[in-house]
């Protein structure tokens, strides 16, 4: 009797695939396990956008404008972290309920400089409790050492992905280095 080998692909990815593809799995997926990880977070602030009718983005917009005070919409784009398409529309939709106002920049009319409104801040002063009661659930379900080495290593990540090719923190200790050093785990 003949035994024939199992592939470990989805049925679908062996009919369509003549390849073998690496992959990692999953589960050590890093843009997968950091959505997963914002999805759990975004669980307990979401029911407050909701409540309060504004978007996950917009709420972003009017919170990076009641710290930073008025922007261009370029810096306001980087630092709400939303691609200027998107930007647009939000922006056109704050401006429709009046949340933000715009005015365009008197020495070069292509610029437009946004500002929050008092309506905006009444906003952000309703729903920001509920934000704040939200945070203090996840820092005693999470603990607040590890939270804020959670966020330490979330810096010190997106810092390290932010130099050149090549660049390496003295405080990173990589395997191939440490095996250099004469230190093995």
């Amino acid at each position: 009797m003949t035994t024939t080998k199992r592939s470990t692909r989805p049925r679908s990815a062996q009919r369509t695939s003549q390849q073998d593809i690496h992959l990692r799995d999953l589960s050590r997926s890093l843009p997968l396990a950091l959505m997963r990880a914002r999805e759990a977070v975004m669980q307990y602030f979401r029911p407050h956008h909701r409540q309060h009718g504004v978007t996950e983005q917009q709420w972003r917009v009017l919170r990076v404008l009641y710290r930073s005070g008025e922007l261009e919409t370029s810096e306001l784009a980087r630092q709400s972290l939303l691609l200027a398409p998107s930007l647009s529309r939000i922006l056109r939709d704050l401006e429709a309920t009046r949340m933000i106002t715009r005015r365009t920049v008197a020495s070069d009319l292509r610029r437009s400089v946004i500002s929050i409104t008092p309506a905006g801040v009444a906003l952000l002063a309703k729903v920001a409790p509920l934000s704040e009661a939200s945070f203090a659930e996840i820092t005693a379900r999470y603990g607040e050492v590890r939270l804020n080495q959670l966020f330490k290593k979330l810096t010190e990540l997106e810092e390290a992905l932010k130099r050149p090719n090549g660049a390496v923190s003295q405080q990173t200790d990589t395997p191939a280095r440490k095996r250099r050093n004469g230190k093995s785990r």
